[in-house]
């Protein structure tokens, strides 16, 4: 819902950036908003899988299978979803001179960078495995250095260079780590083995609110100081926010509308694969709706989420589709 949300948002502002000095205020910071929302769902996503396929005990046959049944499939479907855009793109914009293409291209590719994290999915039984042999307590403290090299000195740089002082940077490689992506897996497991249960919830979600106002102050300064600044998942309070409201999350007793959610959980890695064939086509249209910026983001997204699980469901029931192109079990 969150990829979508960021997707619609992102698709409505940088296609009418012409316009970008005439946003109201409010427009402004719904924006602003709209991105640190839009940005938890990656690190979500990360939370998750750290939190389900670490602490699983993994041998070589095991790994082969995980290769094999999980791994290679997901390498072709992601050659196969490049394929796709990549003519779909062609056909969508020929003859049309509505939108600004250049961008929309973009923008239509904008899942795709999140594919090369296959490469962290790869190590998974690996990391599962070596995780084991240590106490929760000791992966937090590797964790917290890990957190210190890719978030904090990055914000510190980022603070200067915007205050005038430039090329203050520190050499360091967090390779072997996953880097800022390895850092939301670890925690994800972190969760799961119970290390921050000792924290109240109301401290959680006062850690959450906190992050999101710090997020949206921050791009507002950077906005009346003209520096560029993109909200990104290494910024410091992405990495705050997403994680209280994961943490409050795994506590969870009950969850509510159980058949609903089973149902968006089903298909959601299938709307991720597709709602882009949709996003470019609804975008032309609803740009050109009479309503703010922020009315139309909420109209695209809303008609992402329609159109994307009706394809998937429709695709799911054709023979072999819904495994081999979807990714569905």
């Amino acid at each position: 819902m969150t990829v979508l949300y960021i997707h619609a948002t992102d698709g409505i502002y940088i296609i009418s950036s012409d316009a970008i000095m005439n946003y109201a205020i409010y427009s402004r910071i719904f924006q602003f908003a709209s991105l640190f929302i839009g940005r938890i769902g990656v690190p979500f996503f990360l939370m998750i899988t750290g939190y389900l396929l670490l602490g699983r005990p993994y041998d070589d046959e095991r790994i082969k299978n995980f290769w094999n049944n999980n791994c290679k499939k997901l390498v072709i479907i992601t050659i196969i979803w490049a394929v796709i855009y990549a003519v779909s793109l062609q056909i969508v914009t020929v003859g049309s001179g509505q939108v600004n293409y250049a961008e929309a291209g973009a923008l239509f590719f904008s899942h795709m960078w999140y594919m090369p994290i296959i490469g962290m999915y790869l190590s998974m039984p690996f990391v599962s495995n070596v995780v084991e042999h240590f106490s929760p307590r000791t992966i937090n403290q590797a964790t917290i250095v890990f957190a210190f090299l890719g978030f904090l000195l990055p914000f510190i740089t980022l603070v200067l260079d915007m205050h005038g002082i430039h090329n203050v940077t520190i050499q360091y490689c967090l390779g072997f780590s996953g880097g800022i992506y390895g850092i939301y897996i670890i925690l994800g497991y972190l969760v799961k083995k119970g290390l921050f249960k000792k924290y109240s919830s109301a401290n959680m979600g006062l850690l959450a609110i906190v992050s999101f106002i710090i997020c949206l102050w921050f791009q507002y300064y950077s906005y009346i100081r003209g520096y560029s600044f993109f909200l990104w998942y290494e910024f410091q309070f992405i990495l705050t926010g997403s994680f209280a409201l994961f943490e409050l999350c795994s506590r969870m007793k009950k969850v509510r509308a159980l058949p609903f959610v089973s149902f968006l959980s089903k298909y959601s890695f299938a709307v991720f694969l597709v709602h882009n064939l949709f996003r470019l086509p609804l975008l032309s249209l609803v740009v050109q709706l009479p309503y703010t910026e922020p009315v139309k983001a909420i109209i695209l997204w809303i008609l992402l989420i329609i159109f994307s699980y009706a394809a998937v469901v429709v695709i799911y029931r054709i023979p072999r589709f819904g495994k081999y192109i979807l990714y569905m079990r």
